[in-house]
């Protein structure tokens, strides 16, 4: 007994071991396979999305077939009825032409035939042969009740064989035709009466007509909304590749003004630096313009942020052009590393404007101008202005490599830079892409808008344009 208990025991053991093992396969290979979708999942994207959009094609494909197959069934049912009534009205108008006192006596031994069956032929034994035209003729009436105007044929054949006897008009058969239900008019069933549409497109579109257009909508409503999808998809990869280069740009323009504040602040707590008090204050002037340039860094962001959702609004006031152009072209002269040339040429010595948000506008495109320049030669940038047609212009013109037609599309775009961002990747250019991103916007909630012109490797030419107040429109004009 001990014994059997024991091999028991040693059975179950091993009975949940293998339980155990085949539970632990199952779920790493399950995870596995998990992880091998999520790799590849934006790979198969693709392929279920074409096999979505095949799937719903079939689908409505079996629909419209299945209604066809229906409607042509309708049709036939109608012309078997339509064609039984005609055969039956034209013998009636054959025996009320017979002497009076006619009878035909017949009736059926078996259900095979049909009762109407033994009248038609009987009318025709006496003499009284049936009228193809006056059947076509009454069958076409009855067509029109059912609403079926398409062409057709009246045949007399033979049950077996289908060996046309007679027709009521000359048609060509195609092979697009629906036959009716045989009407016999022999008792043997040797022959009989059938009606042929022929080519009946018109009917069918009249009943079908509103469920393919339905169709038509539903699959291009599917269809657009699987496109839709896809240029969701695109549009989440290029705002992560976005993402991904404003990380770069982003960590690489902080670091070098933090690397430059840390080293100044390390040299600042040397005591030898108090016995230089020139340098020191020098120091202390790097650590402050680098504070600064975070700051506006910074400030720049949350400036956008505010405009994309209408929540800075614009203080306007009377901004003279040449003055605050001068500054901007002191500081770029001051801190360019290039031969650096200024040509102003203001026709509109004042606009109307946010004097710090048209400045920082100008700045930005001036800064492009610097940052994008040729690698050698110097730096050309004309500035001009005008008013008219209600609008101030301010137009801001280099000498730099340019863009192409390609970029011009996406360049006010937020994180885009253009053709510069292959060369941010090697850190020549630096910075986030959110200088044309801030023109476009600053000059949006002027109630204007930017516009730009360029040839690879020749000049660019940003246009701001700002409504101009009637009084000086009035004045330029003078």
């Amino acid at each position: 007994m001990n014994m059997y208990l024991c091999g028991q025991i040693v059975t179950m053991k091993k009975m949940n071991d293998i339980k155990l093992w085949c539970t632990l396969y199952i779920k790493r290979h399950f995870v596995a396979l998990v992880k091998m979708w999520q790799s590849r999942k934006k790979a198969y994207l693709p392929f279920f999305t074409s096999l979505g959009l095949v799937a719903a094609i079939a689908i409505q494909g079996v629909w419209l077939n299945n209604t066809y197959i229906l409607i042509e069934e309708n049709l036939r049912k109608e012309s078997s009825e339509a064609i039984a009534e005609a055969v039956r009205k034209e013998a009636s108008i054959r025996f009320a032409t017979t002497p009076k006192g006619t009878r035909i006596d017949g009736s059926s031994k078996n259900d095979t035939v049909p009762e109407n069956t033994f009248f038609y032929e009987g009318i025709t034994d006496l003499g009284y042969p049936m009228n193809m035209d006056t059947v076509d003729s009454i069958a076409s009436v009855l067509l029109k009740e059912y609403g079926i105007e398409d062409d057709f044929v009246v045949c007399e054949v033979k049950l077996r064989s289908r060996e046309l006897l007679r027709q009521s008009k000359k048609l060509n058969f195609s092979h697009d035709t629906i036959r009716s239900k045989a009407i016999p008019v022999r008792t043997d069933l040797s022959e009989g009466v059938e009606l042929l549409l022929i080519n009946p497109y018109k009917t069918f579109f009249e009943r079908m007509g509103l469920l393919m257009i339905a169709s038509f909508i539903m699959l291009v409503l599917v269809i657009g909304c699987i496109v839709y999808q896809i240029k969701v998809i695109i549009y989440q990869k290029k705002v992560a590749k976005l993402r991904e280069d404003f990380s770069y740009a982003m960590i690489h323009d902080m670091k070098t003004p933090l690397s430059s504040i840390m080293m100044c602040s390390d040299a600042l707590n040397d005591e030898k630096i108090e016995s230089i008090p020139e340098l020191k204050k020098s120091f202390l002037g790097v650590v402050k313009s680098e504070t600064v340039h975070l700051l506006k860094l910074i400030n720049k962001l949350l400036t956008i942020s505010k405009l994309e959702s209408h929540k800075l609004t614009m203080v306007k006031e009377k901004v003279q052009l040449e003055p605050m152009l001068g500054r901007i072209r002191e500081t770029f002269k001051a801190k360019s590393t290039k031969p650096l040339y200024f040509t102003l040429n203001l026709q509109a010595r004042e606009v109307d404007a946010d004097k710090e948000y048209l400045e920082e506008a100008v700045y930005n495109l001036v800064d492009n101008a610097v940052k994008y320049s040729k690698d050698e030669g110097e730096v050309e940038v004309e500035i001009t202005s005008e008013c008219s047609g209600g609008y101030s212009c301010i137009k801001v013109r280099d000498n730099g490599i340019g863009f192409s037609e390609e970029d011009k599309r996406k360049i006010f775009d937020k994180f885009e830079r253009g053709s510069a961002i292959k060369s941010s990747r090697l850190g020549k250019v630096a910075g986030f892409g959110l200088g044309l991103n801030y023109v476009y916007q600053v000059m949006e909630a002027h109630g204007g808008t930017v516009t730009a012109s360029s040839v690879v490797g020749k000049f660019s030419e940003f246009t701001l344009y700002m409504p101009a107040l009637e009084e000086e429109d009035t004045e330029n004009k003078e």
